[in-house]
This record gives structure tokens, sequence and C-alpha cells, in this order.
């Protein structure tokens, strides 16, 4: 839907399912009464996220013109997609195969391309008969324990052989403006633990690998200047700023922002998420207890990577230990630990959690920051964790979905 902020809508990688088949009847399912209740006189945005197979089933003509005028009888549009979680996604172990197969793969070219196909024909023409922007969300090229990672050489590989990845998509997203007119880019998403973890690490591959690669594939590909294929590529190619991620690093989303306008990157859009948060007191009964709140939220599903600042003092000192699953840190836990934030999409509208709290002021920062510089006009709410939260928090999941939705809409007045 339209706020003043953006294009908001929530993420649908809530639902169960990965045919084509089951996603639909997930939508059918939520999205009427959804709309009823928050955007009952103006359209609703769905941030649509496919699996692979899914995919492959809409891109089929009579399944894809079936969708569109679904879409249109219930007042509705896609504006973004979630590219990240290729296959299974519920009801099985995810963990660290979240990421495959990765950006060093065809399949994930593949996968991507017919996404941002598919969001091509999906777009909707804003009331001057313009198609808005769209994005696709996607992995921060890969999961770094899956390599030598402290060897300068396999991070050189793997550098070279994802950006040669992405650059295959960004020129299908040249073609595609030319074919539809449709502005479309590629955002990727820094996580704990990715290849990409933090913002410095995004601008280090966008400088480094991206611009360099890709100008000089694009002026040969397209016959573009220098600066024509660099502008190409800032067009194509975005940041995915989850709030959940950075504030699990203890990046603030000002200095994010500063980071990005200084080298000239743009955020594709905005995924509203909140993790958990605490700090430990010095007495070691204070410290059980949050290390018990924490083991509540200890299931086998998602990753669940916790950073830890060390030592006590201002929020800002101490260093940042990264551990890659909740029950690393469990077992790691000791005296010199001053704060944890851990990796788990936790409601937003739910600020304290006994002696855990979430970092909805994160959030909070965040939408402050794009009423005043409006750098990005895409807002997705993804919090896919109900079906793994701790029993007490488990609600109904349309009333969730609403809750979460009206809770943004609250704080974008």
């Amino acid at each position: 839907m339209k706020t003043p902020l953006g294009h908001l809508g929530y993420c649908t990688n809530i639902h169960p399912g990965e045919t084509w088949t089951d996603h639909f009847a997930a939508l059918q399912q939520a999205i009427p009464e959804l709309k009823k209740r928050l955007s009952p006189d103006a359209p609703f945005g769905i941030g649509l996220r496919l699996s692979n197979i899914a995919s492959e089933e809409l891109e089929i003509p009579e399944n894809l013109v079936a969708f569109q005028h679904w879409l249109a009888s219930n007042d509705c549009y896609v504006f973004t997609m979630n590219g990240f979680p290729f296959g299974g996604f519920h009801d099985t172990v995810v963990k660290d195969q979240v990421h495959a197969p990765d950006w060093t793969t065809e399949a994930r070219v593949e996968y991507t391309k017919r996404l941002f196909r598919i969001l091509s024909v999906l777009l909707p023409v804003d009331e001057l008969g313009n198609a808005i922007q769209g994005g696709v969300s996607t992995s921060p090229l890969s999961y770094r324990h899956w390599f030598e990672w402290e060897q300068p050489a396999a991070r050189d590989y793997i550098f070279s052989q994802t950006t040669q990845n992405v650059l295959e998509v960004v020129a299908e997203l040249i073609q595609l403006r030319k074919q539809t007119d449709r502005l479309m880019h590629l955002d990727l998403e820094p996580e704990p633990d990715g290849v990409i973890e933090t913002a410095d690490e995004f601008i280090t591959w966008f400088t480094d690998y991206l611009l360099p690669m890709g100008i000089e594939q694009l002026t040969g590909q397209f016959g573009l200047t220098d600066e024509e294929a660099e502008a190409r590529i800032c067009e194509h190619v975005r940041l995915c700023y989850d709030v959940c991620h950075f504030a699990v690093g203890y990046e603030r989303p000002a200095d994010v922002l500063d980071k990005l306008k200084e080298y000239g990157l743009r955020v594709g859009k905005i995924q509203i998420s909140a993790a958990l948060k605490a700090e430990f007191p010095e007495a070691p009964e204070g410290r059980e207890a949050v290390r018990k709140a924490f083991e509540e939220f200890n299931e086998p599903t998602y990753l669940h990577q916790v950073v830890a600042r060390s030592g006590f003092g201002h929020a800002s000192s101490g260093a940042l230990l990264r551990f890659r699953d909740l029950p690393d840190a469990l077992a790691a836990l000791n005296d010199d630990h001053a704060e944890w934030r851990a990796h788990f999409h936790v409601p937003l509208f739910v600020n304290n959690y006994g002696v855990l709290q979430s970092t909805q002021d994160d959030i909070l920062e965040v939408l402050k920051l794009q009423a005043e510089r409006r750098f990005t006009n895409q807002l997705e709410v993804e919090t896919y964790t109900w079906g793994v939260l701790p029993d007490e928090l488990k609600k109904e999941l349309v009333d969730s979905i609403e809750r979460e939705i009206q809770w943004v809409i609250e704080n974008t007045k």
C-alpha cells in the first residue's frame, strides 16, 4: 500500500509451501482479509516470495495471466520480491542452506533472472501512467564458512566468480528496461556470516569488484562509456537494508546511510524486521536469567547468529565476537560478554521479552531517517518466524501480520 514513506507490504515468505499452487492458495487465504482490514479503499502491496519451483510454474503464461487477473480483481499489486531463499523455507531444517545454491552457481543466476521477468510483468503503473520501480532482494553472495575465508586467494576467487554472475543479471536488467521500460534493481542483503556481512563489506565489494568488472563488461557489451556503465550498475544493484541484520552487527542506521551516500550507492528496499538483544548484568544470577531467556529461542530450523559485545562500559566500546548460531553462543558465554544480539526475527510490535528486548528502536530510527531522506520507496515487513516462536508468542497468522503492518503504519505518520 502507498504510505507517506513509500510502498509498504509484507513478505510472503511467512507462508509455507514450495509450489505455485501452494503459494497462491496461501495468498488467496490471507491477502483479501488483510486488505479489508488494512487498506479497504486503496491498493494493497505485496512483497512476493517465490521458491525456484514456484517461479518456474508462475512463469507459465496462463498461470501468470491468472495471477494478474487475481491481483487486479482484489485491488492488490506486487512491487518487490524476495529472491533469497531458493528452496524449502518451512517445515525443514534450513540453517546455512538458505544460501544454497549461492551466487557461484548458474542455478542462482537463472532463478533470479526468472524472478525479474515475472516482476517486469507484475509491476503496476502509478497515477501518472509510469511503471513503478521494482526490486528483488537476494543473498549476500554466499555463506563465508563454506570457504577458507581467511585465505586472500579464496576470497578473491569467490568475489570474482559471484560478481561475474551478478553482472549477468545486470545485463538482463538493462535489456528488460529497454524492452519493458521497467527499472528494476537487484538488492543484496548483508547478513551475519554472509560473504557480505556489513555496510563496509558491501561498499568494498561494490567498488573493488562490481564496478571495475562491470564497467569493463558493459562498455563492450552495450557500447556504453565508462560513466554510463557505472550509472547503470548503481541503478540496477542496490543494498537491501534488513534492519534486523544491521542491528545484530551493531551498525547504526545513519552511519550506514552516510557511507552509502559517500560512494553514490543506493538502498533498494528496507526490510522491516527486529532482532533479539539483551545486556548482561555483572551479577551471576542475572547473567544466568538472560542466558536462559535466550535459550527459549534456540530452535532447529533457522540460523540464529549471535554477535556479542565484550567489555562493560559504554555501549559503543568493546570488541564484537561473532557466533555462527545460538547454540555456539550459549556454549561460549563468559563473564566478559556485556551484550548479545541474536538473528531471530521477532514481532515488530513487541519490545520487551522479559529480560530480553527487541531491536525495535533501530526500526524506529530507520523509519525516521526514511521520512527525512527518502532513500528508497519500498518497505517490506519481514517476520517469517511465527511458526518457530516460543508457544506464548504464537498467534493466529493473519492477526499477527495485521498487527505488524498496523504498527508500521502508526510509526510512519
